[in-house]
């Protein structure tokens, strides 16, 4: 068992929900067994969201609510969850999600394999987050209008920008920026999340990058096929969630394990799709 692990084991409910009061608390270490009870043995009615790495559970406290994220194959993603924890231990802002804490164990599972009862160890990766109310962006982006008033839809803009500013600030490029990817509070303050495919890189650095890379058609910069990333391909995606918040309008369609010689093909899709999005916002503001 991972030393990290064992040395979670002092952390009790009790420490998690001072830790939830305190904004200045540092991220810990949380035995698998309390997330466990936390999410009631991370029962399907607890179940808040589903992605391409995990599936996200609430997690019940005396003092609280806590998003609890637990990866689907840990062996699979386990380079995905280093590179979050490596990013969320960084990080401090109030327009990025609060991280309380991860989880790395390991679970022995007694069952039948070819007629015999075999004992395997099952990896266990998750993170403890705290539990924002109003969902995801993309679910209050609608026909017509954000749904939400002028005012609300600067302050999000605002908040999402200056989240941004700050990653870049200590050298984190985020590299998955998307409505689905920006959490709510219930004062409707933007939060950034989901650093699974983040990379930090030194000030003004440039990186080539042979790896597979999970991305969505529509906020992947044109030049992504390159293989060589800076932070314009954050702030080509901040643009695009830009125009999706003032024109209500959500066009982009996922795309899951899209490599960079996957994206060679959808290039010109890519730049056809922000032209027509481009030219659609220019009528609204004249409009206006």
């Amino acid at each position: 068992m991972d030393p990290q692990a064992s040395s979670s084991r002092s952390i009790t409910q009790s420490d998690l929900e001072r830790m939830l009061l305190d904004e200045a608390a540092e991220p810990k270490a949380l035995p698998f067994s309390l997330l466990e009870k936390i999410t009631n043995n991370f029962y399907y009615k607890n179940e808040i969201g589903r992605g391409g790495f995990a599936v996200v559970y609430m997690g019940v406290l005396e003092n609280g609510v806590v998003a609890v994220k637990r990866l689907y194959d840990a062996y699979k993603y386990e380079k995905e969850f280093l590179r979050e924890v490596e990013s969320l231990m960084k990080v401090k802002h109030k327009n990025i999600v609060r991280f309380l804490g991860y989880c790395v164990d390991i679970q022995g599972k007694v069952d039948r394999y070819n007629g015999k009862i075999v004992m395997a160890d099952i990896q266990e990766r998750l993170f403890c987050f705290a539990y924002l109310p109003n969902g995801s962006l993309d679910k209050h982006i609608k026909d017509g209008s954000c749904g939400i008033e002028w005012k609300t839809c600067y302050r999000i803009i605002k908040g999402i920008c200056e989240g941004l500013h700050y990653l870049h600030s200590i050298n984190i490029m985020h590299l998955d920026l998307k409505p689905s990817n920006i959490l709510m509070d219930d004062n409707m303050v933007p939060k950034i999340t989901d650093f699974g495919v983040s990379r930090n890189f030194e000030e003004m650095q440039s990186r080539t990058v042979a790896t597979k890379m999970i991305g969505t058609i529509g906020y992947l910069a044109p030049e992504f096929h390159t293989n060589v990333i800076t932070r314009k391909f954050d702030l080509y995606s901040l643009g695009v969630i830009i125009m999706e918040i003032l024109t209500g309008k959500r066009e982009s369609q996922p795309v899951e394990n899209c490599t960079s010689d996957g994206t060679k093909q959808y290039r010109g899709k890519i730049e056809l799709d922000m032209e027509r999005k481009l030219a659609f916002l220019v009528r609204k503001i004249d409009g206006n």
